[in-house]
Parts: structure tokens; sequence; C-alpha cells
């Protein structure tokens, strides 16, 4: 009999689920997908703010989009989580991690106790005293986790796996794939950008960028006189634009520009870093996912700015569908969903 498992993401404006079934299959099937809005100020980068009122939320989630399982996967990838390069003595993962609260003490801009750690291994290397191995260290503030799975546990929903959000992004758009080569992918979320970049679709690298395509939103809000259209519509039709603009529509414009403008020299930048410090593993393709990847013409500045190829990923390559989903929907909805769904394909049932 067929297991599923529901991958929930929870942004600052949408509760988004996907639901797999067999997740750890070589051809999962995607059941299932929906998404809910949530008040404002419940839920700030991931984290949960107002327990009862995303309980509720999850609740509406799980009848309006036809869940059937009780099983989620969260994912945590806001600045309460630390990803950073780390090589310890070579032993086993297990012993690894119970040597992680002694070894990165100093690393933490919190006390361990109050940490949930975890090592991601990626090679062994050669050390001074012997053999070694390189990875990534994933500390997060332990409050802000079980804050998350309280409430899911207040929805009537049993958190199964809390995963690094942009692990579930290189699962579900480049290892499951099989994307070869140096490749970063881009999430832009409502209030975090996630970062990742991979090597053969392994993680190699993480940062997590406190700004999201909220701030435009916000911006607009705040700075452009109000009229008939709201600020998400007028960010939605306008875009990066290019060519002649109205009178009407110049300051806001100006300020899309400007925000986005800074966004992306904080992506190059991050790239940038990674290049410098690995000049043999030279990113060769960004790979864009996230509703704030949507802003009309952000793929094409990206990629003038960056010098690299940029493209809009497809998570959606490697599953069966299951009765009622189709691939147009999926075309057209589908970017939204990858974290969700990296999410819940990281759950081998």
């Amino acid at each position: 009999m067929a297991t599923s498992v529901v991958g929930v993401d929870m942004g600052s404006s949408m509760l988004r689920g996907v639901e797999v079934a067999d997740p750890g299959s070589a051809k999962p099937t995607l059941l299932r997908y929906h998404q809910v809005p949530l008040p404002a100020g419940a839920v700030s980068s991931g984290e949960v703010l107002e327990p009862n009122t995303v309980a509720a939320a999850l609740k509406q989630l799980w009848t309006t989009g036809g869940f059937k399982s009780k099983n989620v996967v969260l994912g945590m990838g806001n600045q309460r989580v630390l990803a950073r390069d780390l090589s310890v003595p070579k032993m086993s993962l297990a012993r690894i991690r119970e040597s992680l609260p002694f070894e990165v003490q100093e690393m933490l801009p919190i006390p361990v106790a109050d940490a949930i750690l975890d090592f991601y291994p990626i090679t062994e290397i050669e050390g001074d005293n012997g053999p070694m191995v390189r990875g990534l260290l994933i500390a997060a503030v332990k409050a802000a986790v079980l804050a998350n799975v309280n409430t899911t546990q207040l929805a009537g929903l049993t958190t199964v796996d809390v995963d690094l959000i942009p692990f579930a992004l290189s699962r579900a758009l480049l290892s499951r794939p099989g994307v070869e080569g140096t490749v970063a992918v881009v999430d832009i979320g409502g209030s975090t950008t996630s970062v990742v970049i991979a090597i053969d679709g392994v993680p190699q690298f993480v940062r997590i960028i406190a700004t999201g395509g909220d701030d435009i939103t916000q911006a607009l809000r705040a700075d452009v006189p109000p009229g008939l259209e709201q600020p998400e519509d007028l960010k939605r039709r306008l875009g990066l634009a290019t060519g002649p603009v109205a009178a009407a529509d110049k300051q806001a414009v100006e300020l899309i520009y400007k925000i986005a403008s800074e966004q992306l020299t904080s992506l190059r930048n991050t790239i940038s870093y990674f290049v410098n410090t690995r000049p043999i593993d030279s990113v060769h393709r960004i790979v864009l996912s996230g509703g704030g990847a949507q802003l009309r013409g952000l793929r094409e500045a990206l990629a003038e700015l960056t010098r690299i190829n940029v493209e809009i990923g497809d998570p959606f390559t490697t599953l069966a569908l299951g009765r009622g989903v189709t691939a147009d929907d999926l075309r057209r909805d589908g970017s939204a969903f990858t974290v969700a769904l990296g999410l819940a394909l990281g759950r081998a049932a």
C-alpha cells in the first residue's frame, strides 16, 4: 500500500502543502498540492509567531486541499538557521553528531544548549593529522523549530522530520533530476531568499538572505500613493519594466528597480564569494524558484548581472502525477511549491 507525506512550507503570507506518495521511490507520485493565505504577522521568516492562527490555517489547508496524510515534513530556512563549512576527524556520522556540541560552540552566536545541531557530510579529505570529513554544520535555534512543530500538533498533524529548506530545494531541482556540474539554486520567497550551490547535485554551500519578494510589495505600499491597484498587483503587472513607462507608473517602477537591484546585487555577491573561495568550481548555471522568481524581467536581469545562464527550475520532471493533477496547472503554479515538494521528497516512506 502506498504511503504518503506532506511537505509544508510556512511562508510569511502563504501556507503551502504538497502531498507525495512513496517519496523514497525512483518515481514518486505527486498526489495533490494546495495553498491558503496567512494573516499578516502569523509567521515571520518561516517562524510561527501565532500558533493558534497558523494551526487554524493548517486545518483549512487540509480541508480545502484534500490532503489525506497527517504526516508532515517542515522546513527551516531563516536567519535563525546557520549553515557553515566544517571539517572533522573521520568517524561515523553518529559519532560526528555526538561530538558537535564540543566542536562548534565558538562558531555559534547562541549557547549550544539553545541550538539543534546536525552535520551534512560532503567528502573525505586528508588533514594534517589524518583523514577528515568535510561537510556543512547546520545549527538552528531550538525554540524556533519547536514552535513550528508544536503548531502542527495543535492542528492534529504529526511532524515526522524537519529539514533545511536549501537542502529541499537542491533535492527537488538538482539531485533527483541528476543535474551535473556546479549549479546555484536561488529560491526567492516572501521574506527570505535561499541560495544553495551544489556540485553534481550535492550541496556544497548554503546561504539564507533576509530579503524576499515581500520587500517590494511593502515598499510600494509605503511609498506609492494609494490607487485602485493593490501593491501586489502593481508589482506583478510592472515587474522590471522595459520600454516606455506611463507617467502614473514611474514612481512604482523606480521603486521596484531599486529594491530588486539591491537583492540581485546581494545574490551576485553571494555567488561570487563561493567562486572566489573555490575557484576551480565556477558556477555555470543558476536555477530560480519561488514566488518571487516570477517577477517579470528578474531572470534576465540576474543573468545580465552575473553573466551566468539563468533558468526557471522545473521540480516536477521526475514525478508521476496523481489523478486530478495536470501538467498545465503545474507549469502555471509549480514554482511556488518547490520548497514544499522538496521537503516531502526528503522523507523516504
